[in-house]
């Protein structure tokens, strides 16, 4: 442990001199930038102060009067003009002279510029001080602990090297699994082995998961025989009286074959809405996204509701503005479904509404509200479970599979979106589907 954390320090201490290395040469360098941006502006500003527009085109000539060193450099313009630039060897005196053929024409001082600079570099060099002392002393800790996880890791690693191999912790292991049900309720992994609790906890959690899927799909195959099975014994029972009275009895005959279509039809669609969850389950069934107008595809289902039902009323109000970024196809099934289902549970000449939209978060919509018998605060919960109808659903024998909300709860998943049930008994139900802020293309 104490080489360990040596080598650590060690390892902070390198990496602590190569960043403020690191941060000193980047100072430098800022200040380099700084010093001949804050002189370069000085001498332009200065050289327009004093030349107007001036440009140097000629050579420079450089030469000493006692302690006063000259640079001079010859422009061209409407006049010819000859800039001198004098300083003495401490910087005291800096000026610029601008004389014409004629003299003297002008001289600018430089004193204040240098004496600026000079506060300013002071302030400068003691900030940047300050803050390589203050990363002197706190750089290594903060560098410790961000090492501290391959630290950990390290001594992890060296400690689980150095555990000795024991045969009958394998055997116990292999003991312990042997005797799992993985099916049974309370079949758990427990080897009473403390060095192996880690893994007891990663499969028998894995074991509970196993268990829960095996148990949505026993009850899945449950539900579905028991919804298969009415609509054969239906069928089976009409075949029996076609075979004993059928033949020569034309009422019999006929109410025969509509009650073996009705069932077969309704046979179909329940298999259909079967195959289609399983898919679903097994992630075989392919979402085709696009951007469309969510006010066009309600104003389609709107009409096709229209024709197909005759029973009741509908009325749509709709958004252009609502787009969404969805599988069409699918959206449009949903939609369906909620129409579907609202139109059982709604009395004739009643109204069904179909909106659409842009709610308050910006957020695309689309709702389907009738004024049915309602539903419970208990049954809200459970209306997208596979197989579940209400008792009041039941008794007023709408028919349906109980898959339809289920087989639109996958979709719109799918799309990333959510259902908000708002229902009252002998009110009515209104069902909205909210696509989420990523889906809107």
């Amino acid at each position: 442990m104490n080489n360990e954390g040596k080598r650590v320090t060690s390892t902070a201490r390198k990496l602590k001199y190569m960043w403020l290395a690191k941060l000193f040469s980047a100072f430098l360098t800022v200040d380099i930038m700084i010093a001949f941006v804050f002189i370069g502006a000085s001498v332009y500003f200065t050289e327009k102060q004093g030349l107007g527009s001036f440009k140097f085109d000629n050579s420079r000539a450089v030469y000493k009067e006692g302690d006063i060193t000259v640079y001079e450099a010859y422009g061209s313009g409407n006049i010819s003009k000859k800039v001198q630039l004098l300083f003495d060897s401490d910087l005291k005196i800096v000026t610029y002279q601008v004389a014409d053929d004629e003299g003297l024409h002008d001289v600018i001082r430089l004193d204040t510029v240098i004496s600026i600079l000079n506060t300013v570099a002071i302030w400068l060099v003691c900030i940047q001080l300050f803050v390589l002392i203050g990363e002197l002393f706190s750089s290594s800790r903060q560098i410790r602990r961000r090492l501290q996880p391959l630290n950990d890791l390290a001594q992890t690693t060296s400690r689980l090297s150095n555990i000795s191999f024991d045969e009958t912790k394998v055997h116990n292991l292999e003991d312990a699994i042997a005797k799992i049900s993985p099916t049974g309720p309370n079949g758990t992994l427990n080897t009473t082995d403390a060095d192996l609790k880690g893994l007891e906890k990663a499969i028998n959690s894995l074991l509970e998961r196993m268990r829960e899927s095996y148990r949505q799909q026993s009850r899945f195959v449950s539900d579905a025989s028991h919804e298969l099975r009415t609509p054969i014994a239906v069928i089976q029972g009409y075949v029996n009286m076609l075979d004993r009275w059928g033949k020569e009895d034309e009422t019999i005959l006929n109410e025969s074959i509509e009650a073996i279509k009705n069932e077969s039809e309704q046979m179909k669609k329940l298999v259909e809405q079967l195959l289609f969850l399983a898919r679903g389950d097994s992630g075989r069934n392919q979402l085709n996204f696009e951007t469309f107008s969510l006010n066009d595809m309600m104003q389609e289902v709107y009409e096709e509701s229209l024709m197909i039902d005759e029973k009741h009323m509908y009325e749509f109000k709709g958004d252009s503005e609502a787009f969404v970024y969805a599988d069409i196809s699918m959206l449009k099934q949903t939609a369906r479904i909620l129409v579907e289902n609202a139109a059982k549970y709604t009395l004739v000449k009643d109204v069904i509404s179909l909106r659409c939209g842009i709610n308050v978060d910006g957020i695309s919509y689309f709702s389907v509200q009738d004024n049915g018998i309602g539903m419970k605060e208990s049954d809200v919960s459970h209306v997208f479970e596979r197989f579940y109808r209400s008792d009041v659903a039941r008794d007023k024998k709408t028919g349906g599979t109980g898959l339809g909300l289920s087989i639109a709860k996958w979709i719109i998943e799918k799309h990333e979106g959510y259902f908000e049930v708002l229902s009252r008994e002998e009110i009515g139900t209104r069902i909205s589907v909210v696509l989420p802020l990523k889906t809107i293309g």
